[in-house]
């Protein structure tokens, strides 16, 4: 397993192709959840609780991503020095024992972190949210232990193994759900993704095993080598501590949300995982793969800011079309996925605070792609404070957003924030103000594409057909124009290896 292959690693757009897929894999299960809460729930107190629980989810696997970058490069190091084995388990090690304490706190006090989720809400919003934690939270540590084992094949230019376990996950996860809804209620709800994180982690361990018999790894290579366990924990805490307070930016706005009315905690995370999945599909895909080739090439003088500026361009490009569609047919959209529940005022509310949700996608894009250069310079001891600072300004936001302007006031606080975490990064990384130029030229550029692709279709056809056109003249436009800064940041991604 320490021996790589002779062959030419991946270029990192296809790289990111096979990341991209893994996380629309993922994104799909979550979207499928979501349309069967819609479909079978509707809008109530109970999809309040399990959205509040959810939550809790979602701040573990970032937990598992911002790890599976921490990671990426002292393997990407051990594998050219032949130690990859040892330092895999190592920090397999490590995270054993930060994990334990997380599953006690998930079962011993959820009802506690029940009640403060939820804002002190019904009694059946608790108690669905404390159940659900049950499994949810030992869902989400599977997926930090899949982050270390995808690691590990990442840093032997395997990107397909782990992308295989996550869908394979997914459609085990999907016939649980649909097989059980009916019988079990929203409970099958958590089970499946319980199922989904199982299934995501044993596949890419079973890899990293089967590597390992075909090169005839001595059973001494899996012993700990490298860093000492005290340095591993702090190498977790580091990179967990801003993905998770990024996390927690959207968590403090949910008992916010639960004070509108009820439906509302759901409607602004359907909205929110919406948005954070185009970022997701787009950025994090490309700034996790592009960890590996930067640790083996180094970081130059100016490359920070050239690599987040070509991959903004890039992720902005396909999200553009994404908002431009929403902000056409939104409504439509959230009703026919989601069904009748969802439709009228209430499929327009999701939709359009997805579309006022833009600012933080593009701020979010430029922390997904600047996140791993910390890692990769070794610039990772602001990084905690960055992070409780980002969540104290949230707190402060959230308040005075949520007084202002509800729901969207709370999506206006989330961008702020973020674009704050987006700053400082920036600023660590000695790129901030050719950073900040160059993913501000990006988002003007493409919102200008998008709205002459899709406001003129919007203002004579009906919403669906004004969101196809605006689709084909999108892309259109981009193909003929073919902005500078676009063409560029394509062949910098595709040359990036």
């Amino acid at each position: 397993m320490s021996k790589r292959t002779d062959s030419p690693g991946l270029g990192s757009l296809a790289s990111a192709a096979f990341t991209a897929a893994s996380t629309l894999i993922v994104t799909g299960f979550a979207g499928v959840v979501g349309v069967v809460i819609a479909h079978h729930f509707g809008r109530t107190e109970e999809t309040d609780g399990f959205f509040a629980a959810y939550g809790v989810f979602i701040v573990v696997v970032l937990a598992s991503q911002a790890i599976r970058v921490a990671v990426l490069p002292p393997l990407a190091r051990a594998m050219q020095e032949g130690r990859l084995a040892g330092e895999v388990t190592g920090f397999a090690i490590a995270l054993a024992l930060a994990a334990v304490p997380l599953l006690l706190l998930g079962w011993l006090f959820a009802p506690p972190i029940a009640d403060l989720l939820t804002g002190s809400g019904s009694e059946t919003a608790q108690d669905v949210c404390a159940h659900a934690l049950h499994w949810l939270v030992p869902a989400g540590v599977a997926y930090l232990f899949a982050g270390i084992a995808a690691s590990g094949l990442a840093a032997l230019d395997d990107y397909a193994t782990a992308a295989l376990g996550y869908a394979l996950g997914g459609t085990a996860a999907l016939i649980e759900i649909v097989g059980r809804v009916d019988d079990d209620g929203i409970a099958a709800l958590w089970r499946g993704v319980a199922l989904n994180g199982a299934i995501a982690l044993a596949v890419p361990v079973l890899g990293l095993v089967i590597r390992a018999t075909r090169a005839r790894m001595p059973r001494s290579a899996v012993r700990p080598t490298g860093a000492r366990l005290r340095s591993r924990l702090a190498v977790f805490a580091t990179a967990a501590a801003l993905p998770i307070a990024l996390q927690l930016l959207y968590v403090v706005c949910l008992p916010f949300a639960g004070r509108v009315e009820p439906g509302a905690v759901t409607s602004f995370g359907y909205a929110y995982l919406g948005a954070a999945s185009f970022v997701s599909i787009t950025a994090f895909s490309i700034g996790l793969v592009s960890s590996v080739p930067l640790t083996r090439s180094g970081l130059a003088a100016g490359a920070a800011a050239r690599h987040v500026t070509s991959s903004a361009w890039v992720a902005l490009s396909v999200i553009g079309a994404c908002v431009g569609t929403f902000a056409v047919a939104g409504g439509d959209i959230v009703e026919s996925l989601l069904g009748d529940a969802y439709g009228g005022d209430i499929g327009e509310e999701v939709s359009r605070l997805i579309v006022v949700l833009t600012p933080w996608m593009v701020a979010s894009v430029g922390v997904n792609v600047s996140f791993p250069l910390a890692f990769v310079a070794e610039r990772l001891r602001p990084l905690p404070v960055i992070a409780a600072a980002a969540l104290a300004l949230q707190v402060a936001l959230a308040w005075l957003g949520f007084e202002l302007l509800e729901l969207d006031g709370l999506a206006v606080a989330l961008a702020i924030s973020t674009l704050f975490v987006l700053t400082a990064l920036l600023r660590e990384l000695g790129a901030l103000g050719p950073g900040l130029r160059g993913i501000l030229r990006a988002a003007v550029a493409i919102g200008a594409v998008a709205l002459v692709a899709f406001l003129p279709p919007s203002l004579v056809l009906g919403t669906a057909v004004a969101a196809i056109v605006g689709v084909g003249l999108y892309a259109v436009l981009v193909a003929v124009w073919r902005p500078a800064g676009l063409t560029r940041s394509w062949g910098y991604l595709r040359a990036l290896r």
